[in-house]
């Protein structure tokens, strides 16, 4: 059997390939190698996948966030230490993507979730990747900044009052308050990608509608068009780019950009990517 990961740091969804075609799935928290030891790692999918699994494993993928430089060795080892008839590849996020997305053809790929990243895919590897940078830097689009620039208009009294009014309804916060989770707290990017969920209830308000559309406008001049936009389409997966891709594709329009595959994960791509 083969196993298929796509980890995030909350939680990873698991297929479970067998030789007749039949899929399984496993969900289990999340692992990543920038933030777990690999005693923590080897025990969690001792716990939560071998126990699940057995002994007959003879391929394991696993993508997920965190996955470079000499992270990929130490999660390739972890799955050899715990699985050691298997053969093991440890992928990035951003690999991931571009094969649920475009397979074996070349295309350019992106992720929209919490964070943001892009690609050229060749049809086998990541060909071009303008840096991600992260939500303070980059991420242009992600739900984290979306929810930064959000937060940041809040605070300066930017919104319009009866925006301000809703969210003060809603979260009831303080400038201290927010100062801790954004400064002092880990997972920054997690807690302002949680306002996001505001925004796509609100998406109506002429202050979101702007929002959204500069945000996108900034995703697809700041990443897209350093690749070959016009011969390539742009092919997109998460969260964020699954509930606004209305907006996303107008946008991407105004800019010549043709919007491809949409997905909301990538696991079911990569089943298909994997499938014997």
């Amino acid at each position: 059997m083969r196993l298929i990961a796509d980890s995030g740091s909350t939680k990873v969804d698991w297929r479970v390939i067998y030789r007749d075609g039949t899929i399984r799935e496993i969900t289990t928290p999340g692992i990543n190698p920038f933030f777990q030891t690999p005693d923590q790692i080897s025990l969690e999918l001792e716990n939560n996948v071998k126990s699940k699994t057995g002994d007959d494993v003879s391929e394991i993928h696993f993508y997920g966030a965190g996955v470079t430089g000499d992270k990929t060795e130490v999660l390739k080892n972890c799955l050899l230490k715990v699985f050691p008839g298997a053969t093991a590849g440890a992928y990035t996020d951003m690999l991931a993507a571009a094969r649920a997305l475009c397979g074996n053809n070349p295309g350019i790929a992106a992720i929209l979730g919490t964070g943001a990243n892009s690609c050229f895919y060749d049809g086998e590897k990541i060909a071009d990747n303008v840096p991600a940078c992260g939500f303070i830097l980059g991420d242009e689009g992600s739900g984290a900044v979306l929810g930064r620039k959000l937060v940041s208009d809040y605070l300066k009294r930017e919104l319009p009052v009866d925006l301000e009014k809703l969210f003060d309804d809603r979260y009831n916060l303080d400038y201290n308050s927010i100062i801790e989770k954004v400064y002092r707290q880990p997972f920054p990017n997690r807690y302002l990608a949680a306002f996001s969920l505001f925004l796509s209830e609100n998406r109506s308000h002429p202050y979101i509608i702007k929002l959204l559309r500069n945000s996108f406008s900034e995703f697809i001049t700041r990443n897209i068009l350093k690749y070959d936009y016009k011969k390539y389409s742009m092919n997109l997966v998460g969260s964020v780019a699954f509930h606004y891709r209305d907006i996303i594709e107008e946008v991407a329009g105004n800019y010549g950009v043709t919007t491809g595959k949409v997905l909301s994960s990538p696991i079911e791509g990569l089943v298909s990517f994997h499938k014997y």
